[in-house]
């Protein structure tokens, strides 16, 4: 059981800070460990938390982002995030499951589109300060990453590049910075309705944080596209072992 979560957090790490759907992979192998659903919801954001530290820092490191100017999209996420999680902890662990295999069942076809290369194709110019209309759109980005984080790194990614003009590492960086800031205030109210298994979400985190370190190398030399491959390739098998196909 360790073995399989550190080894799904190595590869959930890498591909939420290359492009988004690690928690794809996270949550039903937490389900799968015999956590409720709610639980796996809550406890997954132990691992998105500690993961995107690291991505963040080293994402600085590189000089990618800067904390001066990057902040600003991050607190419509914030209280759309809490919005988010007050909804999830409330909701019953049989209709959360139905949800995620829906949504990974989405998930694949927005995968399977190839949404990396039409999102590269319209990188343009950012500008100086966020309109209203982006404050707006990254506080319902930030509902739909309280409620459940799966998935939320393609909403970001196309919010920032489709919406901002960054292009796609300078996007990868403020996404990760911005999901780390809103799953400090979010994870709060999953812990305090007692929905986080801290011994699997550490577990968990230890993979997380080893592949955002990889990931962020890989995405500053170019490589995001392959993670598509990889990610369709379990996205397939976890939706067959969701709707009961093994």
């Amino acid at each position: 059981m360790i073995l399989a979560l550190m080894g799904t957090g190595l590869v959930a790490g890498f591909i939420n800070t290359n492009a988004g759907g690690g928690s794809t992979l996270a949550l039903p192998m937490l389900i799968f460990l015999g956590l409720p659903a709610n639980v796996a919801n809550g406890t997954n954001r132990v691992a998105i938390l500690l993961q995107n530290v690291i991505g963040v820092r080293t994402f600085h490191k590189k000089k990618v982002l800067n904390f001066m100017t990057d902040y600003r999209l991050a607190i419509p996420a914030i209280i759309g995030s809490l919005v988010g999680a007050f909804v999830a902890v409330e909701i019953n662990p049989d209709v959360l499951k139905k949800i995620i295999a829906g949504l990974m069942v989405f998930m694949l076809l927005i995968v399977v589109l190839k949404p990396e290369v039409w999102i590269n194709e319209h990188a343009g110019e950012v500008a100086a300060k966020p309109t209203t209309l982006q404050y707006f759109i990254f506080f319902l980005i930030g509902i739909y990453g309280g409620f459940i984080q799966m998935g939320v790194g393609f909403l970001l990614l196309a919010g920032l590049v489709l919406g901002c003009g960054h292009e796609l590492v300078k996007a990868n960086a403020v996404k990760v910075f911005i999901v780390l800031i809103y799953t400090i205030f979010s994870i709060g109210i999953f812990m305090y309705h007692d929905q986080v298994n801290w011994i699997a979400g550490l577990i968990l985190a230890a993979g997380n944080m080893c592949g955002a370190w990889l990931g962020v190398h890989f995405a500053v030399k170019g490589g995001a596209k392959y993670v598509r491959y990889v990610l369709i390739l379990a996205l397939i098998v976890v939706i067959l072992n969701l709707f009961g196909l093994f």
